[in-house]
C-alpha cells in the first residue's frame, strides 16, 4: 500500500505544485524516493507529529495542499488536538494519512497498533475517512482526497495486501462496494482485513450458508442506504474491523439500524474493547486476537445457531 500511496501522490505531485509531502521521520525507502523527485516539496518534521500537524494547517491558509503522512497511531492519537482544532475546526485542506492501520504494526504490540482512530475521528465533525481494502483502493482514496477541498484522514495497511480491484478502481465518498451478495448472512468489513473476510466468504458458502460481503471504504461519511437495503434481503449481518468493535465500524452500522428501526441481527467481530493480544506476524496476531478467516467462519455460525 505504501508504494502505492507515494507512487500515486509523485504523479499528483508533478502535476500539482501545491502539493507537498509532510513525514516524521517516517524512514521509509518511499520518502527519499519522493524527496529524489520534488525536493522541493518535502518536509520531514522528525518526531514531532503535533507541530507536523500544526503546520500543515498554516501551508494550507496559504493555497498549498499538505499531505501529514506517518504511522497512524503517533499521528492520531499525539496529534488529536491539532486535527480538530487547527485542521478541522478550521475545515482547511489538509490530507492526513495514517500508514500501518489495524493491527499492522504487529510485532510492536498495542502502542504501534491503530485501532481506536476511527472511533476519535469520526466524533470530530467536517473530517472524512477513507479505510482502502488494497493497494490499488489507496490509490483510488488518494485521488478524491485530492478532489475534494476539505480535511480527508485515509488509514492504510503495510503488509502486501491481496487485491481484489482493478488498477484504475474509482470510488466515491458515501458509497459501499459489494464485493458478492448472499441471503443468510453479509458480512461488512472495512480496511485491510479484507482479505480474510472474503476467505471465510468462501468457506461459509461451501458449508452451505449463502454470505455476501461488503467493503466499507468511506467510514465517513457512511454508505447508510446500503445497510437499509441489503437488511432486506439477509437474515444477518456481520462485522468484522481490525479495531475496537467500541465507535468503529459495528457501532456505525448498529446506529444506522436503530435510526432506521431496522430489527435484524448483527453480529460483532473486533476488539472487544480491549487492546490487541499478542506479538509476531500480522497472520499470528489475527490469529491470537480470533481476526483470522477460520474465527470468523466460527464466530458467525455460532451466532448464527
Amino acid at each position: 500500500m505504501q508504494s502505492i500511496y507515494i507512487s500515486r501522490l509523485m504523479q499528483l505531485a508533478e502535476k500539482d505544485k501545491r502539493i507537498l509531502h509532510l513525514v516524521a521521520d517516517s524512514g521509509t525507502g518511499y520518502d527519499e524516493m519522493f524527496r529524489h523527485n520534488f525536493p522541493k516539496q518535502i518536509f520531514n518534521f522528525g518526531i514531532a507529529e503535533e507541530n507536523m500537524v500544526a503546520a500543515a494547517a498554516g501551508l494550507a491558509t496559504t493555497g498549498y495542499i499538505p499531505f501529514v503522512y506517518t504511522s497512524g497511531a503517533f499521528l492520531v492519537y499525539r496529534a488529536l488536538e491539532f486535527i480538530r482544532d487547527d485542521i478541522c475546526f478550521q475545515n482547511l485542506n489538509v490530507k492526513i494519512v495514517g500508514m500501518g492501520s489495524g493491527l499492522s504494526w504487529s510485532s510492536l504490540g498495542p502502542t504501534h497498533h491503530t485501532t481506536e482512530e476511527v472511533s476519535v475521528l469520526r466524533a470530530i465533525p467536517g473530517i472524512k475517512i477513507l479505510s482502502p481494502a488494497t493497494p490499488y483502493e489507496v490509490g483510488a482514496c488518494l485521488e478524491l482526497a485530492y478532489n475534494y477541498t476539505g480535511p480527508v484522514y485515509i488509514r492504510i495497511g503495510m503488509n502486501h495486501e491481496k487485491e481484489f480491484f482493478e488498477e484504475r478502481h474509482a470510488i466515491d465518498f458515501g458509497k459501499n462496494e459489494i464485493i458478492s451478495e448472499g441471503c443468510d448472512v453479509t458480512i461488512f468489513s472495512t480496511g485491510s482485513i479484507l482479505g480474510e473476510v472474503v476467505s471465510a466468504a468462501h468457506i461459509l458458502n461451501d458449508k452451505g450458508i449463502s454470505t455476501g460481503v461488503v467493503n466499507v471504504v468511506s467510514i465517513k461519511p457512511f454508505d447508510a442506504s446500503n445497510i437499509i437495503e441489503l437488511s432486506k434481503r439477509t437474515k444477518y449481518l456481520a462485522t468484522v474491523e481490525e479495531h475496537n468493535i467500541i465507535g468503529g465500524l459495528s457501532s456505525i452500522i448498529a446506529d444506522t439500524l436503530v435510526d432506521n428501526r431496522i430489527d435484524i441481527p448483527l453480529i460483532r467481530i473486533g476488539l472487544c474493547d480491549k487492546f490487541a493480544e499478542g506479538y509476531g506476524t500480522l497472520a499470528n496476531v489475527r490469529e491470537a486476537n480470533k481476526l483470522d478467516c477460520y474465527s470468523i467462519v466460527q464466530k458467525i455460525m455460532e451466532e448464527m445457531k
